[in-house]
């Protein structure tokens, strides 16, 4: 298995090279640039010039994303013009947030969508059912945003129980039990509203497959020799339906990752999403570029995480 992982590893070399080179290609197809709309107009034109031609923004694009490749192999992805920092400082400072806001967001997503589509697919054409199927309708046709700044009104000012902005108070010790705790509170309403309308494909694909499985002869064997219901269920059923949710396990944490855009924004959440906005609306295309190259190449790693995941899973599907 392993020498598939190198192999697959160096295939995604000039995957990553074409990508770099994609997204260096929108990012100078943007209007603007750091310069536009962000000094006084009374400056002079002839010194704006200067400082592009010092930075190398008239120079011909292949220059440019060959002068820029050199640097990020060197771990330099440029100076962000809007917070006058490195922004690989920048990334290291927002990219913990993200993380942690996806695993706890994953966490509460197949929490929830593992025993709903369980019990879906158990009791099919029941009441339970008819609900969850409506849960599932109703979360797919709610748009994030709409549900992030309902619940950002209603629990968030309305009701006061989840802060409303940030990812930690001001004041609290770093290391602390008390710190943990605070960034888990700042967390939990982002995360929750994320779950809610995550679990739609999971419990959709666990549900028909519990269906279908139920008809196969290897349950009715199972039941034929007196094994309990609820053995058949945990045992024999779960394990073969959850084959087409652990193959997509990769790309859901991928997903969350590439996907906390609205999320963080609605909750002024300091992470990956938050700052990939900001740069955009104010053309700070250094930190643009690295947002976009960071979050292709987790998609890439996802895509092997899952095959890896389902291999673990199914003993019968080895990537060799």
């Amino acid at each position: 298995m392993w020498k598939t992982v190198v192999r697959r590893i160096l295939i995604m070399i000039p995957q990553i090279i074409i990508l770099s080179v994609l997204i260096f290609m929108i990012a100078k197809m943007m209007p603007g640039d750091p310069f536009t709309g962000k000094v006084d107009p009374n400056t002079d034109p002839a010194q704006i010039e200067a400082l592009r031609a010092e930075l190398g923004l008239n120079d011909p694009w292949w220059q440019q994303y060959v002068r820029w490749v050199q640097n990020v192999f060197h771990g330099d992805f440029g100076q962000s013009f809007t917070f006058k920092v490195p922004v690989i400082q920048l990334l290291g400072e927002r990219i913990g947030n993200t993380i942690w806001l996806s695993i706890l967001s994953l966490i509460l997503t197949y929490m929830l969508a593992l025993p709903l589509g369980l019990l879906a697919g158990r009791y099919n054409g029941s009441r339970l059912d008819r609900f969850v199927t409506f849960y599932n309708y109703l979360s797919y046709s709610i748009p994030t945003f709409v549900l992030g700044l309902l619940f950002l009104w209603l629990f968030g000012y309305n009701m006061g129980w989840f802060p409303t902005g940030g990812s930690v108070d001001l004041g609290v010790v770093p290391g602390t039990i008390q710190y943990v705790a605070n960034r888990f509170y700042h967390m939990l309403l982002p995360a929750i509203t994320y779950a809610l309308l995550g679990t739609t494909g999971i419990v959709q694909y666990l549900r028909s497959e519990v269906v279908d499985a139920k008809q196969e002869d290897y349950v009715k064997t199972a039941r034929s020799k007196g094994v309990p219901v609820e053995k058949v269920y945990t045992k024999h059923i779960f394990r073969n339906a959850i084959l087409p949710v652990a193959s997509s396990f990769g790309y859901e944490i991928t997903g969350l990752i590439g996907g906390s855009v609205f999320i963080e924004q609605i909750f002024a959440y300091p992470g990956m999403g938050q700052l990939f906005i900001q740069s955009i609306t104010s053309r700070d295309y250094s930190v643009v570029l690295a947002v976009m190259l960071l979050t292709g190449i987790m998609v890439l790693f996802g895509t092997l995480l899952s095959d890896i995941i389902l291999s673990i899973v199914d003993p019968r599907i080895r990537i060799e």
